[in-house]
């Protein structure tokens, strides 16, 4: 599936949610990860982010695509950090 993560975290815990969410996810602009996980991959991101945030003070939200073709991304503007298939 196709994952979009966008947080609002305090921050004393952002630079954590970066690293963290940049270990699985591609990073495509401030607070706002994206990329193809499979459900036990999410599960684990889900698990991760559970000990870093704090439930009453910061905000993740988590959108699931079946696939990125699915989605029609349209960029206005300067595309910060482009995501791209190429090793």
């Amino acid at each position: 599936m196709y994952v979009i993560i966008v947080y609002d975290i305090d921050v004393k815990r952002v630079a954590k949610v970066c690293k963290y969410l940049r270990q699985h996810l591609n990073w495509v602009q401030n607070s706002v990860f994206e990329g193809a996980l499979t459900k036990a991959q999410l599960a684990r991101v889900k698990s991760g982010l559970l000990t870093i945030v704090d439930d009453s003070k910061d905000s993740v939200l988590i959108y699931q695509m079946r696939h990125e073709k699915w989605m029609d991304k349209q960029v206005i503007g300067i595309e910060k950090n482009p995501v791209t298939n190429l090793l």
